[in-house]
C-alpha cells in the first residue's frame, strides 16, 4: 500500500493496528489497496466502527475506499429467509462470494470495477439519528456526482435493488449509489457502493439471488457512473467521493 500525498484530510494507505493520533481534526482517509476476501473487507468496516467508538481512532470521522473482490452482500435479515442457501449457491455459481454484511438493506452485488466506501462518524448519545445521517451523506454524494457531470439526485427509483429513500439516482431513472448503516454506542457506520463500468454481471447475479429470496426488482434500474459520465479516471471519482464523505 502507498500513502496519499498530503492534503486537506489526513490520509493513510494501509490497514494497520490503530494508534491514537494527536488531534480530532481532519477526517482519517484510508485508501485501501490491499485485496482481501469479501468477509475480511466487511469485518474491517466493523473494526473501524469499533475503533472510532472506543477512541482508539481519535478522529471524529473516518473514510475508507476500496476495490472489492466479486461479492454479493446480503443483510442479516435476508440470511434468515428460506431461500438464503439457494441465493448463496447462485452467487458462487456466478463467481461471487456470498457474505452477510454488518449493515442493513437488501442484497447488492459488486466487484473490483466498483468503489466501495465506508464513512464512520463519532456520535455522542442521540447526536446523530439514522435519517439525518442518510440525508447528510446522500446530499453530499449527489452534489459530488453533479460536480462530475452526472444528473444525480437523492431518492429511490421504483424497482431498484436494495431500495431506500436516500439512494442516489441518475436522472430519476437508474440507481447509482445505495447506502446502509450500522450504529454502536459512540459511533455510526454508513457504507455504500458506486459501480464505475458495466453492470450486466451484477444484474445477472441479483436476478438469481433476489429470485431465490422472493424479492422483486427491475434490473433496468441498475445504473453506473460510466454510463452517465464521460469516462473519468477512477482516481478522479475517488477524490470526489472522499471530499464529499470527509465532511470538509
Amino acid at each position: 500500500m502507498i500513502a496519499d500525498a498530503a492534503g486537506p484530510h489526513e490520509s493513510v494507505g494501509r490497514m494497520a493496528p490503530h494508534e491514537p493520533s494527536p488531534s480530532h481534526g481532519p477526517a482519517l482517509v484510508i485508501r485501501q489497496e490491499e485485496r482481501v476476501d469479501a468477509a475480511a473487507d466487511l469485518e474491517r468496516s466493523v473494526e473501524l466502527l469499533r475503533a472510532v467508538a472506543a477512541g482508539t481512532i481519535v478522529q471524529d470521522r473516518v473514510v475508507r475506499l476500496y476495490a472489492p473482490v466479486p461479492t454479493v452482500a446480503m443483510s442479516r435479515r435476508e440470511s434468515r429467509l428460506p431461500g438464503f442457501e439457494t441465493a448463496s449457491r447462485a452467487s458462487v455459481e456466478r463467481g461471487f462470494a456470498p457474505v452477510v454484511r454488518p449493515t442493513g438493506g437488501r442484497a447488492v452485488a459488486y466487484d473490483e470495477s466498483c468503489i466501495v466506501f465506508d464513512v464512520i462518524a463519532r456520535e455522542e448519545e442521540g447526536s446523530i439519528d439514522q435519517a439525518r445521517f442518510f440525508r447528510e451523506i446522500g446530499d453530499a454524494l449527489a452534489a459530488a456526482m453533479r460536480g462530475l457531470g452526472v444528473d444525480a439526485r437523492v431518492g429511490d427509483v421504483p424497482g431498484e435493488y436494495c431500495p431506500g429513500e436516500f439512494s442516489i439516482n441518475a436522472r430519476g431513472a437508474v440507481k447509482l449509489i445505495g447506502t446502509s448503516q450500522r450504529a454502536v454506542r459512540g459511533a455510526r457506520l454508513l457504507s455504500g457502493m458506486l459501480p464505475l463500468a458495466g453492470v450486466e454481471r451484477f444484474a445477472d447475479v441479483l436476478l438469481a439471488v433476489n429470485g431465490a429470496l422472493e424479492l422483486d426488482w427491475d434490473p433496468a434500474t441498475f445504473g453506473s457512473f460510466g454510463a452517465e459520465s464521460d469516462g473519468l479516471p477512477r482516481a478522479v471519482v475517488e477524490d470526489a467521493l472522499i471530499a464529499a464523505l470527509a465532511g470538509g
